[in-house]
């Protein structure tokens, strides 16, 4: 572990020309520039906003739009870097022929790339915290620790989604789609709490309702998403709980994602 990140240091300097590139690249002659960053997770609150005045989701005490959207960045942030992680390898298939540099740089690249769309968008729900009067509180210092354990959940998926898309490049077409159905299983559109009553308070599910979310709450991002409602919009603090089954099952897939991919590598010249 310390080797590795020896190599990323000594490499820091490649890493953020190559997060540079990703974004100039990315709004190059593109007439809003890099304001399309928040073009998709505004739409999506907007849509999700007119479907909830149908179904009747309840946001509690938050303006369902504000809680939507905060929902929205950590959600984008998180499919957007694991999706382009994946395919940042066989997009760099130039360099990586030309010469020898740790090739874990290029998803790494990808997600600290997102970042900056990510930045852009805390500029949005700032100003949406003034218009529906909300002011965070000392809780909102959990963030850079949230959003960080959404790096390592894109990363997990990233290390070996790149690995096997040199090999099969269905990967890459494919994972965005089933992230996009995941989403619909992540507390985006409804809270995390409407969940907890369900199973945990109703027992909906009879016995098997403790299991039940548990399992919800083994994808990291209904962890993520509930804890960034809470930290920036409700006053408090993260429902560690409901985080940790996501971070056992991180805790186990990123080494394991990140040895697959440095085991494949040395392959990836001759592949790709």
């Amino acid at each position: 572990m310390i080797s590795v990140l020896k190599n990323l240091y000594e490499y820091r300097e490649l890493m953020a020309v190559l997060t540079w590139k990703n974004v100039t690249l990315r709004y190059k002659q593109a007439y809003l520039g890099i304001a399309w960053a928040v073009v998709k997770p505004f739409t999506l609150m907007l849509i999700f906003t007119v479907v909830k005045s149908f179904v009747g989701i309840d946001s509690g005490t938050i303006p369902y739009p504000l809680l939507t959207f905060a929902a929205l960045m950590p959600w984008v942030f998180f499919q957007e870097a694991a999706s382009e992680g994946v395919v940042s390898v066989v997009g760099n298939s130039n360099l990586i022929k030309k010469i020898y540099f740790p090739r874990e740089i290029f998803p790494l690249t990808a997600v600290i790339t997102k970042l900056v769309e990510l930045g852009i968008s805390f500029f949005i729900l700032a100003g949406m915290m003034i218009w529906y009067h909300f002011v965070p509180s000392i809780y909102i210092l959990w963030v850079p620790f949230i959003i960080f354990y959404t790096i390592l959940a894109a990363l997990s998926i990233a290390f070996v989604g790149a690995a096997v898309n040199v090999y099969y490049r269905d990967v890459g077409t494919a994972l965005p789609v089933l992230l996009s159905l995941l989403m619909y299983a992540s507390p985006v559109i409804y809270p995390l709490q409407l969940v907890k009553d369900k199973l945990l308070v109703q027992q909906s599910a009879g016995e098997w309702s403790n299991l039940a979310y548990t399992i919800y709450t083994l994808n990291p991002m209904a962890g993520v998403i509930d804890a960034f409602q809470s930290v920036v919009l409700r006053n408090q603090p993260p429902d560690l709980m409901a985080m940790l089954p996501g971070m056992i099952l991180i805790a186990i897939l990123l080494p394991l994602s990140f040895l697959f991919f440095k085991r494949a590598e040395s392959y990836f010249a001759d592949v790709i």
